[in-house]
C-alpha cells in the first residue's frame, strides 16, 4: 500500500506529474493517472475493518491496472486515515477533494463517518462509493454517494425473519449502543419486522457508547429468559459482552448479531464464548459463489491470510467504481456518477448486486455461524 508520504515522494523521484481528472465544472485537465481517493479508519477503535478494507482495495487496484488500467490509464488511491471519528472523516473528505482533486472517493467502513464525509462529497458534487456503512440515512437525498452493501432494515429484516422463522425462536432481548447510528438503527429494524412476525421483544436495552461494563445489563436480560438476544454492536464491543456473558452463565449459542461483528478481532477475543452464535454479514469465505471462490485465492496469495468481509466490501467498492469509470461516456465526476446510479447486475465478490433508485446495492445477505472459531456460511436470504 502506498502510504500519501511514500506516493508523494514516488512521484517527485519520477519526475511525473499527476493530476486528478476533474469534475465536471468546466476546469478538466490532462491527468497520467486516474487518481481516487480513499478514507478510512487506518487506526483508532475500529481499524480491523478499516486496514481489511484498504487491503480488499488494493487487491482490486492491483488486478485493474494489471489487467490495463481503465481506458487506457492505470488508477491510483490516495489513502486517508480518519482514526475512527467523524470530524477526521469530514476533514479528510475535504483535503481529498480541495487538496488533491480525486476524481472519485471510496470510504467510509462505519456509518457515523460516511455520513460525515459524504455530506462534503455531496455539496461538492464528487461520487463516494461506500463498501460497508449500513446506515440508512448514508445515502438518503445525497444524489453522489452510493454503497455496495446492504442497509440496515434489510438486515435488520432478514435478521428477524431468521430468528423467527429458521431458529424457531419467538422470546428476543435487544440490547444495543444507545447514541450509535448503525447499532441502534439495526435494533430497531429487527425489533419492528420480529414484532410484525409474532415475535415478542421481552428487553429493550441501550447501553452507552464507551460502556466497558456490562454485568448489570446482562443480569437483567438473564433474568428475562429471552431465547435470543440480538445484540448489532462491533467487534471490539461484542468481545467485552460475550466475556461477561459466559461468567453470567449466558451461552454462546443464544447470540445473533449483525455485520459489525465480523473481525477477526472478535474470535480472538471471544471466539470460545461465541461458539454457535449467528450474524448476518455481506459474505463469508465459504460462500458458494463463484467470484467469492475467485477472490478467496486472489486474496490469500496477495495476504497470505483469509479475507473478511470488509475486505471483500473494499473489493467490490473499488472494483464497482473502476467499472463505472470504465462505463462512464467522459472521465469527469458527473459521468461517473451516473454509470454507477444505472449498475445492473455486477459480479462482486459479495455477490451479484444492482444498484437501486435510492442508490443502495439490492443483493442477498448472508447468515453465518461461528464453529471452531471461524465464519461458517450458513444460508442467505433476500430483504423483503
Amino acid at each position: 500500500m502506498l502510504t500519501r508520504r511514500r506516493f508523494t515522494l514516488s512521484l517527485a523521484t519520477l519526475g511525473l506529474v499527476v493530476v486528478a481528472a476533474a469534475g465536471s465544472t468546466g476546469c478538466e485537465k490532462k491527468s497520467d493517472d486516474l487518481v481516487v481517493g480513499a478514507f478510512l479508519s487506518l487506526s483508532g477503535s475500529d481499524s480491523t475493518f478499516g486496514t481489511d478494507t484498504r487491503d480488499g482495495i488494493e487487491l482490486a487496484l492491483d488486478e485493474t491496472n494489471k489487467a490495463g488500467g481503465v481506458k487506457g490509464k492505470k488508477v491510483k488511491v490516495l489513502y486517508e486515515d480518519d482514526k475512527s471519528l467523524p470530524q477526521e472523516a469530514s476533514n479528510k473528505v475535504r483535503q481529498l477533494i480541495d487538496r488533491d482533486n480525486v476524481l472519485a472517493i471510496l470510504g467510509e467502513v462505519a456509518s457515523s463517518r460516511t455520513m460525515a464525509g459524504g455530506l462534503i462529497a455531496n455539496t461538492k458534487k464528487v461520487p463516494l462509493v461506500t463498501p460497508s456503512s449500513t446506515a440508512v440515512e448514508v445515502t438518503k437525498d445525497r444524489e453522489y454517494v452510493f454503497r455496495v452493501c446492504f442497509t440496515d432494515d434489510q438486515q435488520g429484516d432478514v435478521a428477524a425473519r431468521f430468528v423467527f422463522e429458521t431458529l424457531k425462536k419467538k422470546k428476543v432481548g435487544l440490547f444495543f449502543a444507545a447514541q450509535d447510528n448503525y447499532s441502534s438503527g439495526l435494533a430497531a429494524s429487527f425489533k419492528e419486522r420480529f414484532v410484525k412476525l409474532g415475535g415478542q421483544i421481552v428487553v429493550d436495552k441501550g447501553f452507552q457508547k464507551g460502556e466497558t461494563n456490562f454485568t448489570t445489563y446482562l443480569s437483567e436480560l438473564k433474568s428475562k429468559d429471552p431465547e435470543v438476544i440480538f445484540v448489532p454492536v462491533y467487534y471490539n464491543d461484542m468481545v467485552q459482552i460475550a466475556r461477561q456473558a459466559k461468567q453470567a452463565g449466558i451461552p454462546g449459542t443464544t447470540f445473533v448479531g449483525g455485520d459489525g461483528w465480523d473481525s477477526a478481532e472478535l474470535t480472538e477475543g471471544a471466539g470460545a464464548e461465541l461458539e454457535g452464535a449467528y450474524f448476518t454479514n455481506h459474505y463469508a469465505p465459504d460462500v458458494p459463489w463463484k467470484n467469492s471462490a475467485a477472490f478467496v485465492t486472489a486474496f490469500k496469495a496477495r495476504f497470505n491470510r483469509e479475507p473478511t468481509s470488509l475486505a471483500a466490501q473494499g473489493y467490490d467498492a473499488a472494483k464497482l467504481l473502476f467499472d463505472a469509470i470504465k462505463r462512464a461516456p467522459e472521465t469527469n465526476r458527473e459521468a461517473i456518477k451516473v454509470a454507477l446510479a444505472d449498475t445492473k447486475n455486477f459480479e462482486g465478490a459479495t455477490g451479484q448486486l444492482t444498484i437501486d433508485k435510492n442508490h443502495n446495492a439490492n443483493k442477498p445477505i448472508v447468515v453465518v455461524q461461528i464453529k471452531g472459531k471461524k465464519f461458517k456460511f450458513t444460508t442467505q436470504l433476500m430483504s423483503q
